[in-house]
């Protein structure tokens, strides 16, 4: 099928950062929609990745790995989330970090989410039996708070279906009876910025649009919420004299965020190290611009297939009840997503007009 070309400029030339960036680090063999699910490894992070190993495979001088580069990944989290990196612990996924915040709240806090949210994000309340823990729909969710609530829990963007939240709204109502704001930005960070600063927490998985290896993840908290955060999985990386607290008791935890580590995967942070630099390198105005201009395209496209989408302006895009055909596409050599029936695809700066145009053929 021919589609109508849209006024926009969505093919990264290799005159931009961008397109540099799509050229030198990027060459997937199918049609590749499906960040939201998992982002692809640049070569620079597959080739620091493959290093690490073979050197852990040899017995060199770098033994299991350097937390120099784990601090470097750290900052450049905290560069691109609007934050110091004292603000930023490092883990192995969102559920660890999120378990952690909900094991520090009081016996029957109450605890609001979207419905239909994430499960990383909710289970950990929902499975501390003495949490009060109730839904609304997204759209509701910043009048749903109450002077009873205690935490907000959230997703910056719904992994579902690929719905931006209303954080100024939920920000305010939160604020006005005296809640704390847990944000998920997985899926939301490599292309939308946001500014963690503004919340009392966010937690954050590297491997979708972050471009990391499955293993990175990131927690940040704010000096006053980090008072009433219990440091319930401590160990010598949590201390604040690193060198000195391999045996024993630990005597003083970090004054930063960093008494909230884990102890992290070296290989998969030696990853984030240069996939976080790459897209600093690109600049977070020009990943939303490449991304939302690509997920529009496909929306009009399937808009003239009388296909009607999840409407909104985000980079992930759903289409409802039409994720039977996920299979059909793959079979096409096209990666894309069913989730909640929905037909799911995900465009980032590897992504072109050609990815578009491609998949509008196949449900054509």
């Amino acid at each position: 099928m021919e589609t109508t070309p849209l006024n926009r400029t969505t093919e990264p030339g290799e005159t931009t950062p961008l397109g540099r960036a799509a050229a030198a680090e990027f060459a997937p063999t199918t049609t590749y929609l499906n960040t939201a699910s998992a982002g692809l490894l640049p070569r620079r992070t597959v080739a620091a990745v493959t290093d690490l190993a073979r050197a852990n495979a040899e017995g060199g001088p770098v033994g299991a790995g350097d937390f120099e580069v784990v601090d470097a990944a750290r900052a450049g989290f905290a560069r691109l989330a609007g934050v110091g990196a004292d603000r930023v612990a490092v883990g192995s996924s969102v559920a660890v970090h999120v378990g952690l915040i909900a094991a520090s709240l009081p016996a029957y806090a109450e605890v609001l989410c979207p419905e239909g949210e994430f499960s990383s994000l909710v289970a950990p309340f929902a499975h501390r039996r003495d949490l009060r823990v109730s839904y609304a729909p997204l759209a509701e969710l910043a009048g749903a708070v109450r002077p009873t609530t205690a935490l907000v829990a959230l997703s910056a963007v719904q992994s579902s279906d690929g719905r931006v939240a209303d954080l100024t709204a939920v920000r305010a109502a939160a604020t006005a009876y005296g809640a704390r704001v847990l944000l998920d930005t997985t899926q939301s960070a490599g292309w939308l910025a946001v500014d963690a600063g503004e919340f009392d927490y966010t937690v954050t998985g590297g491997f979708k649009f972050l471009l990391c290896p499955r293993g990175a993840s990131f927690l940040t908290v704010t000096e006053q919420a980090q008072e009433s955060l219990k440091p319930i999985h401590v160990g010598w990386v949590a201390a604040e004299d690193t060198e000195n607290s391999t045996y024993g008791p630990i005597d003083r935890l970090a004054l930063s965020a960093r008494r909230f580590d884990s102890a992290p995967a070296f290989l998969s942070y030696y990853g984030a190290e240069r996939s976080l630099a790459l897209l600093a390198e690109i600049g977070a105005d020009a990943l939303y611009a490449h991304a939302t201009s690509l997920a529009a395209r496909f929306r009009a496209g399937l808009a003239r297939l009388g296909h009607p989408t999840v409407p909104g302006e985000s980079a992930i895009v759903a289409v409802p009840g039409l994720g039977k055909r996920q299979a059909e596409l793959s079979r096409a050599g096209i990666s894309v997503s069913d989730r909640a029936g929905n037909l799911r695809a995900a465009f980032h700066l590897y992504n072109t007009e050609a990815d578009v145009d491609r998949a509008l053929d196949v449900l054509g």
